[in-house]
């Protein structure tokens, strides 16, 4: 599975840990979209570019860090063909995924402990979108 991931100052720290955990296995490629420091810097920087790898089928889905998970996640919706969740608990991950049909996570790195962070991350990526009922409301999302 290719995944983009992007993160603002404020997620860097957690970009890279969850880039160390998914890169224990082979069955993801990372494409990483920066920043690269804990310098100061615009998250809309990073959050088009992993839009854009995910709307434009180069990634299957894409990661996002911010503060809270907010800027990033408002700037990747602007993307047609983008649901990009927030997410602060398991559960809310895994129905962003199964409800949702979510393709890339939005993750508030000062709201939640890397742990949380991995494993949210990690039912993100392989939880299925459920269709049936859900399927219709996604497909109304777009405008």
């Amino acid at each position: 599975m290719n995944i983009a991931i992007g993160a603002d100052h404020a997620g860097f720290s957690l970009k890279e840990e969850i880039k160390k955990y998914l890169g224990k296995t082979n069955a993801h490629h990372l494409i990483d979209k920066g920043t690269y420091s804990d310098d100061s810097v615009d998250y809309p920087d990073f959050a088009h570019p992993v839009a854009e790898s995910v709307a434009g089928k180069e990634c299957d889905a894409g990661i996002l860090i911010c503060g809270s998970a907010n800027g990033v996640a408002i700037t990747a919706n602007k993307h047609k063909g983008i649901r990009a969740a927030v997410c602060w608990t398991e559960e809310i991950a895994s129905l962003a995924r199964k409800h949702n049909n979510a393709n890339i996570i939005c993750i508030p790195s000062r709201f939640v402990s890397k742990e949380l962070a991995k494993k949210m991350t990690g039912i993100f990526l392989t939880e299925p979108f459920e269709k049936g009922r859900h399927e219709k409301r996604v497909e109304k999302i777009n405008s």
